[in-house]
């Protein structure tokens, strides 16, 4: 294996390592899958290693730090991309590309990635892609190039993809089915806290430290992951796991898989209209069917399609589509409301959002415990009618709404998520035979990334429909002067975030009335689209009563110790 950067060079010297600590170190269980006809694998009756190996509580504690590090990247680095844009002259799509790169790489690789960990043991794969993800992280912070950047961003989202499986894997296979909902509970909870804390983060980094340091403090989180998954992971692989890859399914999933969100990315900037748009559309749209066919001829296929004859699967990957759409698009244009229209600091704004962040740190553990009780349906139907209406609220939001109005929105849409990102986990999850538990993981998250991006180019689509739609009458019953198709086209871009078009010199009494032009508009746009966003969910309650708990969830049950 040839690196030809110097922090290639020491994901591979690091990789070695932990390969070699696996091999010293680890014990493996071997989980006894059933006959291949459905029923649930029997517990293996392999004992658990001395001390803390392989206890089901630490082994979450230990995933739960890895999967920090991911789920915070995907948020807090938006707060630093302005400052690194000043600090290395990039343009504005090049930090565009700081985002997009490393949610193109996670979405694209995630289902590969879960299917090496059922492959190799989703110890070593999840051991493999913290040091990665940490080493390439210390990477960024020491670029001085917008190009390094975006290359190691691209190696964030792989290294990313290989251990977000990998640590749902081992959930599934260490905890007991009676415990597993409140696992998963408590998994969904450090994810969800992850990605709301990373703007407050995020701005406390950048505004008293550097950019530099919102990659930096990955480094010892990652030091930490490891060492504990050194001593406490104890790896799981079942009896018929695959013992060979599906090369040909894994580049036509690849190719579907970026076709399309490559697509969903640039659709904004190329529009729904455009040619390139439906070409790279369909072209994914053939992977996908390629994809399909080559499934049900290969011996060993990277998804096998039986998989999905499980309606509840099928039902909870849709759910999870639908319930990243309308929270990941409904709260995309949030962030520009508090900063842009309420005028706040990044770190203001994300104390704003702290209702929505308490509510899914309560919240999640509390949904594993009722999910346990009375099964998925209720609370999935009753978290997805939660979060219809919570972004109906917000379709409400005005110019002068005050905090106490907000705050309640913001918590009931995270009482909303929380059942949500459980329930849908564990009926995926759940639903899978024990040696495709890295598959479903992957699944899990790639239906996540998939969604967001989706809902952010279908509600940024209906943003900007409307703010076109509006903005040229509501600019001349201001009685401001008539903007030329080009004026008007940047006029536009601008006030689908939130930003007044004032150009430098504007009279005051001009500029306050541009301001409230665009805040007015762009109101409207954030209405429309959290209307949208409230009509997905109300169908993701009807998709919920499909679920049910997950039949193969034994699998795992019986090894360590509670």
């Amino acid at each position: 294996m040839s690196c030809q950067l110097p922090t290639s060079e020491l994901v591979c010297q690091l990789s070695v390592a932990v390969i070699s600590l696996e091999r010293m170190t680890s014990q493996t269980t071997i989980d006894k899958a059933g006959p291949g006809d459905g029923t649930p694998a029997a517990p293996s009756d392999a004992t658990p290693g001395r001390g803390l190996r392989g206890h089901p509580w630490f082994t979450l504690i230990t995933v739960a730090v890895g999967v920090m590090m991911v789920a915070l990247d995907g948020t807090i680095v938006a707060i630093a991309n302005p400052a690194i844009a000043s600090d290395l002259g990039a343009t504005f799509a090049e930090v565009q590309w700081i985002t997009n790169s490393y949610f193109l790489a996670l979405a694209v690789s995630l289902i590969t990635a879960g299917k090496l960990g059922d492959r190799f043991g989703h110890r070593q794969t999840f051991l493999i892609g913290v040091v990665g993800f940490a080493a390439a992280s210390g990477a960024i912070g020491l670029s001085d190039s917008i190009a390094l950047v975006i290359v190691f961003r691209v190696l964030q989202g792989l290294f990313g993809a290989l251990l977000m499986p990998a640590a749902l894997g081992l959930l599934r296979a260490t905890f007991p089915a009676e415990k597993l909902n409140m696992a998963i509970g408590i998994w969904g909870m450090v994810i969800g806290a992850s990605t709301a804390g990373g703007p407050i983060l995020g701005g406390v980094l950048v505004e008293h430290v550097n950019w530099q340091s919102v990659f930096f403090i990955n480094v010892p989180v990652g030091v930490l992951a490891v060492a504990l998954g050194a001593w406490i992971l104890l790896d799981h692989r079942a009896e018929n796991a695959p013992r060979s890859f599906d090369l040909l399914g894994i580049g036509l999933l690849s190719g579907a898989m970026f076709c399309l969100v490559w697509a969903l990315i640039k659709a904004p900037e190329w529009g729904w209209g455009d040619t390139k748009t439906w070409a790279f559309i369909a072209v994914a749209v053939v992977g996908f069917a390629l994809f399909a066919f080559w499934e049900t001829k290969v011996k060993e296929p990277l998804i096998p399609l039986g998989l999905f004859r499980s309606v509840p699967l099928s039902a909870g990957v849709v759910l999870m589509v639908l319930m990243a759409i309308a929270f990941m698009g409904g709260l995309f244009f949030v962030t520009f409301y508090l900063q842009n229209v309420h005028g706040m600091s990044p770190i203001d704004a994300g104390l704003h959002l702290l209702p929505l962040t308490g509510m899914m740190i309560v919240g999640s553990p509390l949904a594993g415990a009722m999910i346990t009780k009375v099964g998925p349906r209720i609370p999935l139907a009753g978290g997805m009618a939660f979060t219809a209406l919570a972004m109906y609220g917000m379709s409400t939001l005005e110019k002068t709404t005050g905090s106490g109005v907000m705050s309640l929105w913001f918590a009931l849409l995270g009482l909303g998520l929380a059942p949500v990102m459980v329930g849908a986990t564990e009926v995926i999850v759940g639903n899978a035979p024990m040696e495709l538990s890295g598959v479903a993981g992957g699944l899990q998250q790639a239906a996540m990334q998939i969604g967001g991006s989706l809902g952010t180019a279908v509600l940024g689509a209906v943003m900007a429909s409307k703010v076109d739609s509006d903005l040229e009458g509501n600019w001349a019953k201001a009685g401001l002067p008539p903007l030329t198709p080009e004026q008007a086209g940047q006029a536009s871009e601008a006030v689908q975030v939130g930003v007044a078009p004032v150009a430098e010199g504007t009279p005051p009494q001009i500029a306050a009335k541009i301001t409230d032009v665009a805040h007015d508009t762009f109101i409207s746009g954030m209405s429309m689209a959290s209307l949208t966003a409230a009509g997905v969910a109300a169908v993701a309650v009807l998709v919920a009563f499909l679920t049910k708990r997950g039949a193969n969830a034994e699998a795992g049950a019986g090894v360590g110790h509670i």
